[in-house]
């Protein structure tokens, strides 16, 4: 399905899928190589996930791996706000992401900075569905529920709650990694097509995860190509939205994929 969303007064067009980077300003984010800490080391990702063809920066301040300790609301804002002046400064009209699971956050991080979407791995938070229909941005709606039938019944019932609020534009994330066992996440993969029946975009984020790198015995250093076989096999599934490390890869995926699309229409 070709699927627009509302980005600050401007029409984001996903009939052809985006890639989004990621930046985490955390020291002990999952992926060593993904933590910027300096504002050089921010300047230098925030470029080169646009020069490589990504669309959408998605700025952690808060690292929500499975068991990861949760910092303080006051230290996510600090490092938020040390990220978000730098990446608003040298790129003023990239589509910025903010990934938080607090309303305050959300709130701070969209009145100060012009955050463009707020990306939530939390399920079921009635208070940041308020905050973002308050504010009018795109909404991220993660899921931990293992399977997809419960996760369509607990969708259904959060897409409704956040329209009651107003909320406008929202978009599913299955929650890979998260609440699932490795063959649970391989089952959705494999179902992750029947999410279209939500009519709503769809944001796939596996990039160098446990789901990858345990599936092949190696490290998160060495999960780039089974990464790149999971994105591939996401977007002809239907996503819209890569939430990725690796930002070329991901671009390439989408563009080999779009050919064979173009191929079946033929």
């Amino acid at each position: 399905m070709d699927y627009t969303i509302n980005v600050q007064g401007r029409l984001m067009d996903l009939s052809e899928p985006q890639v989004m980077g990621i930046l985490n300003v955390t020291p002990d984010s999952f992926y060593a190589a993904s933590r910027k800490q300096t504002e050089q080391e921010v300047v230098e990702r925030a470029n080169e996930i646009v020069e490589q063809g990504g669309t959408i920066i998605d700025v952690g301040g808060c690292s929500t791996r499975p068991g990861a300790t949760q910092v303080s609301e006051t230290e996510e804002m600090e490092r938020l706000r040390f990220a978000l002046d730098i990446v608003r400064r040298e790129l003023p009209y990239t589509v910025l992401s903010v990934d938080t699971f607090r309303p305050d956050v959300a709130r701070m991080a969209v009145e100060e900075f012009g955050a463009d979407i707020i990306n939530d791995v939390s399920e079921g938070n009635a208070e940041m569905y308020r905050m973002v229909a308050r504010l009018r941005v795109p909404y991220i709606l993660m899921s931990v529920q293992p399977n997809l039938h419960d996760m369509l019944m607990h969708f259904s019932k959060e897409v409704q709650q956040l329209r009651d609020f107003g909320a406008k534009d929202i978009i599913l994330d299955p929650g890979f990694g998260f609440g699932k066992t490795l063959e649970q996440n391989y089952q959705l993969m494999n179902e992750l097509d029947r999410l279209s029946v939500m009519e709503l975009p769809l944001l796939v984020g596996i990039s160098r995860k446990s789901m990858i790198y345990k599936q092949l015995g190696c490290t998160p250093k060495e999960a780039l190509n089974g990464t790149t076989a999971l994105n591939t096999i996401a977007l002809m599934k239907g996503a819209s939205i890569l939430r990725v490390h690796d930002v070329k890869e991901a671009v390439e995926c989408v563009k080999i994929v779009k050919s064979i699309n173009c191929q079946m229409v033929k």
